[in-house]
């Protein structure tokens, strides 16, 4: 029997869940149900920042036993003075969700450090896996974020009722949408800004402020985070996915979009492309006017919105299961502890 796993990641907070937060408990959920002992271990923190007292809880939470460990990157890639030195000592696995420097280029040099003394690294896609390849030398597996079934999207009338879903942070870049609506001409468009707004109250002040610089009060609300039931509301209404970000590892919103056959305008940053595939339109990143001529085309051709209905419901049925996931990580653990010292 193998020994137990432990999963370092952040605090999961119901109000401010991420995708990194679902899929890591996607994960020990898929782990566990594959047989696995896996130890949950949730370490406070302002990751990838923490104070001294949340090293000290990592550090003890690594010290706690000789067993193997998945991190998630975001708590792992920071300190690589807690981390580095158990990486002798027991098996320890990194699971990057974003590489920490993409929008954050003076912590590169330490999550290098963390990732080439890791024994395995795990990333959500091929294109994090050739950031890691050109930035730190690292190889990594892939094991790409699963999706669950859902119900057809009825929409409110094909075309009008946009959804921008994802913390509202310069990465996501909502902001970029906005500007690109209100250069639009004004058919009876709306949009829904649906996540966390406390990551970073500037940003959301400076996009408030544009919301009515540009008269969109009416037509733009920003609803905060909604979970279950409330969610699932306005994914029924929507018409159209638009995700702007100016970085994507993988971008899980597309595929839950995609599962309920709504087409996806989004940009081509990071792992997106391979994300979208055939189920949409991708724009080039931080490109406004590319994304006024596409949401001007979406709003003005029934035929083209259309045929992106058609390829977002071909796809629907081609989206991987969270079991693919939990596989996939297993594999690489299995190989991880069948052969402790890295090869």
């Amino acid at each position: 029997m193998r020994p137990p796993l432990s999963v370092v990641r952040p605090v999961a907070e119901p109000a401010l869940v991420s995708g990194g937060d679902v899929y890591d408990a996607r994960l020990i959920d898929g782990l566990r149900e594959r047989g696995e002992v896996v130890h949950d271990i949730q370490v406070a923190g302002a990751w990838p920042r923490p104070d001294e007292v949340a090293r000290a809880r990592l550090d003890a939470a690594l010290r706690d036993g000789d067993g193997p460990v998945l991190l998630d990157g975001l708590v792992a890639c920071g300190v690589p003075e807690v981390v580095v030195p158990h990486a002798a000592r027991r098996p320890l696995a990194v699971l990057v969700h974003l590489p920490l420097g993409e929008e954050s280029p003076d912590l590169d040099t330490g999550e290098g450090e963390v990732l080439r003394a890791a024994r395995a690294v795990l990333v959500t896609s091929p294109w994090a896996a050739r950031r890691l390849r050109e930035r730190h030398g690292v190889d990594a597996a892939v094991a790409p974020p699963g999706v669950d079934p859902a119900p057809l999207a009825s929409g409110t009338d094909g075309a009008h009722r946009l959804l921008c879903l994802g913390a509202v942070t310069p990465t996501k870049g909502q902001d970029l949408l906005v500007d690109a609506l209100a250069a639009l001409p004004a058919p009876p468009w709306t949009l829904d800004l649906v996540g966390p707004t406390d990551r970073d109250p500037a940003f959301v002040a400076a996009l408030r402020a544009a919301i009515a610089r540009h008269g969109l009060a009416g037509r733009v609300h920003l609803h905060g985070p909604r979970h279950g039931a409330g969610l699932d509301a306005f994914w029924s209404a929507t018409d159209l996915l638009v995700a702007p970000s100016r970085t994507e590892t993988y971008g899980m919103v597309v595929t839950e979009a995609l599962a309920r056959g709504i087409p996806v305008l989004a940009s081509s940053a990071g792992g997106l492309p391979d994300t979208l595939a055939n189920g949409g339109v991708l724009t080039p990143a931080e490109d406004v006017p590319a994304l006024v001529a596409s949401l001007d085309r979406w709003f003005a051709e029934p035929r083209h919105r259309n045929g992106r209905r058609i390829s977002a419901r071909s796809r629907r049925c081609r989206l991987l299961p969270w079991t693919q996931t939990s596989r996939r990580v297993a594999q690489v653990l299995a190989t991880l502890l069948a052969d402790p010292a890295g090869g």
